[in-house]
């Protein structure tokens, strides 16, 4: 049956708890962690610290997408299929947003296994919440609007992003950074991005009912997907490309503490320290997002996703293998701007990549839970190694006169990460 076409009040509605959620792990990836990990194991050892934290997280991460998003399919309410998991998800993360405030202790090794106990709790719920979630744009958005709609995806991740990378910026004061101020406007926010979109959002009737949820079939149905050539190569690409992405993302406030040290713009002082300065690579890299994001959905309709994936995944590329050479706060600001550009088209290009390539009509969240693998499994994998590599090569270069030989190494691993997402493109044959 035709789906009917969506104005752009409803495809923004659509996405405002993508807004929310995206702020939420901005504000939590970008500031709050890495300050955190700091805290507790000091600075020998936070690149481990914060890799051992991400581990755990997104090890539950990998694991409660995809079966969630199973059980949404086969969930028949009144409410709809997808909603009562975005409610119930969304309540519980909030709720371990206090672990993460009032578990943690300073210089105390002993309280990090239960900050990382609330750490797995929050991306338990928060999966629970986004893997049905994932699958409302091939649920209600007409095939000829996703690029449209993924733009909308594409720049409520760009303004969460924003709003998050800011969070360091607005609860700094006189040098310190208000962690649990964060965590409660954080839950605010996205306490109101899941009321929008559940508010707004008519989900479809349901037409085709799914046999009921069985472990064995439902194992078996994780590697089902990957029968499919071209969802393999999309779920491979994108998973270097956040291979890339975690490599840096999570050690840009270390960079700024320990490399760039000054934070000054044509002579002024924009930020009191680490947390802070980070906001304004965030702000940098939505003036790029902004511009790409939207246009890049729509034009992806017309002339083809992959040439846009191409243009977008270089210019990810190109940002770290500057930062390898050169270090300095305005040219951070300037390659956020570049980075922003790609990233904002990739992200709205991506999804609607994703959507056309699904393998099944009526397992779409199950599918969709299945290539949200690729966004989550590189933070098992890229963050502690880039965390270890991170720590080691710092004091390997400190000791022979290389004092950001660490930082060096993994932002070349980035960018061989996101030139390899970029190659592997090609392989795609069923989009144009």
């Amino acid at each position: 049956m035709e789906k009917p076409r969506l104005s752009q009040f409803k495809q923004a509605m659509m996405s405002l708890y993508w807004f929310g959620t995206n702020m939420h792990w901005t504000a939590i990836l970008i500031t709050t962690l890495p300050r955190q990990a700091l805290i507790i194991g000091g600075d020998s050892v936070k690149g481990q610290t914060l890799g051992n934290v991400l581990l755990a997280g997104a090890f539950v991460s990998m694991l409660v997408a995809p079966i969630f998003g199973a059980i949404s399919d086969r969930t028949i309410t009144r409410f709809g299929r997808r909603r009562p998991w975005i409610v119930l998800g969304t309540l519980m993360n909030v709720i371990g947003l206090l672990g993460l405030i009032y578990f943690p202790r300073p210089n105390d090794m002993s309280s990090l296994p239960l900050y990382i106990a609330a750490f797995m709790w929050v991306e338990f719920w928060n999966n629970v919440a986004t893997a049905p979630f994932s699958a409302l744009i091939p649920d209600v958005v007409p095939a000829n609007q996703r690029g449209s709609a993924s733009g909308w995806y594409g720049l409520m991740t760009m303004l969460g992003n924003f709003v998050g990378g800011m969070t360091g910026l607005i609860f700094t004061h006189n040098g310190v950074t208000d962690i649990n101020a964060i965590y409660y406007f954080t839950g605010a926010i996205m306490l109101l991005g899941m009321l929008g979109t559940v508010i707004f959002v008519k989900e479809p009737e349901v037409t085709v009912k799914l046999p009921p949820f069985k472990l064995g079939e439902f194992i078996k149905g994780l590697v089902t997907p990957f029968s499919n050539r071209d969802f393999t190569w999309v779920f491979w690409t994108r998973f270097l490309m956040e291979m890339g992405t975690f490599t840096v993302q999570e050690f840009l406030q270390y960079y700024m503490g320990d490399v760039i040290k000054k934070f000054t713009l044509f002579g002024t002082q924009l930020a009191e320290n680490a947390e802070s300065a980070v906001s304004f690579f965030i702000l940098a890299l939505l003036v790029g997002a902004i511009v790409s994001t939207l246009a890049a959905g729509v034009l992806s309709d017309r002339f083809g996703r992959k040439i846009m994936v191409y243009l977008s995944s270089g210019l990810q590329a190109f940002t770290p293998l500057v930062l390898v050479f050169f270090g300095t706060f305005p040219l951070t600001i300037f390659l956020g701007i570049i980075f922003g550009l790609g990233y904002g088209a990739y992200t709205s290009v991506d999804w609607a990549l994703a959507s056309d390539v699904l393998p099944s009509d009526v397992d779409y969240a199950k599918d969709m839970g299945v290539w949200h693998i690729a966004m989550t499994m590189p933070q098992v994998i890229s963050t502690p190694i880039a965390g270890f590599l991170l720590d080691n090569f710092q004091n390997v270069g400190k000791s022979n006169g290389m004092p950001i030989l660490g930082y060096q190494v993994i932002f070349v691993l980035a960018a061989l990460y996101f030139i390899f997402g970029t190659v592997l493109v090609r392989n795609i044959k069923k989009v144009r």
